[in-house]
């Protein structure tokens, strides 16, 4: 629990925000949607003005998808590799958004390119996030066939974050997709097994893995819901939490 001098207490004191690259594309059917990226600013900004360290990973399908790349018959390395690049250019993008309001932000690259961001050291990360920058985590892990959810959690465990944030487009997990089945349940919290076990599709199943065996609560919400992430964190809001 995190109380600070002329902050809101909250039940997390660092956490990993995961958000998808399609996030940032608006009504758009491709790239960046510069009002939809300064809305989700807006969101972190709210939390990290209560004293919460941020850190991000931002995917890259409203750019390039990987997986996409290698099913059109390219090499699936080089594909995984091009799709690191499109993280990047959303990191870059945040960060600017995320300046523009005044705040403090590092983005942090799995893939060396000095003139535009820094190169991963676990030990300046954590710094960084001591001193209320937000952090984004960019170019996945580095390797191929790992997405960025994989390289979410993983970067969470290595920052000793208290919880992954996953913002996604409906508030929480359901057992179907709940714009095409009025019927669909939605959990108010799911085990990592049930969500293995059940193809539930919160992230794919390396990162569900590494979230459970090192007991990383997941909080599943809806990132287009005004205050939503900051409700989250006051103990109040609508939301799935993924756990042990």
């Amino acid at each position: 629990m995190t109380k600070e001098q002329g902050h809101t207490p909250t039940q997390y004191g660092r956490v990993m925000l995961k958000i998808s690259g399609e996030a940032l594309m608006g009504d758009q059917g491709f790239g960046l949607h510069p009002p939809t990226v300064s809305r989700i600013a807006d969101e972190v900004e709210s939390v990290a003005r209560m004293g919460v360290e941020v850190c991000m990973v931002i995917g890259g399908g409203n750019i390039f998808r990987g997986l996409q790349g290698s099913a059109q018959g390219m090499e699936r390395t080089t594909a995984d590799y091009m799709g690191m690049l499109a993280t990047v250019m959303n990191a870059l993008a945040m960060q600017s958004a995320l300046e523009a309001k005044g705040l403090h932000c590092r983005v942090i690259s799995a893939i060396r390119m000095d003139e535009v961001c820094e190169p991963y050291i676990r030990r300046r990360a954590i710094r960084h996030l001591e001193k209320k920058r937000i952090v984004i985590f960019a170019a996945g892990t580095g390797n191929p066939y790992f997405t960025t959810d994989t390289a979410a959690t993983l970067r969470a465990n290595e920052m000793n974050c208290e919880a992954i944030f996953k913002g996604t487009k409906v508030d929480g997990v359901y057992d179907m997709d709940p714009k095409k089945y009025t019927e669909a349940r939605r959990y108010d919290s799911v085990t990592y097994d049930e969500v293995l076990q059940k193809h539930l599709g919160v992230m794919d199943a390396s990162a569900i893995a590494l979230a459970r065996d090192n007991r990383l609560p997941i909080i599943v919400f809806s990132l287009d819901e005004p205050g939503g992430f900051r409700t989250i964190l006051e103990g109040r809001g609508t939301y799935t939490r993924v756990h042990i």
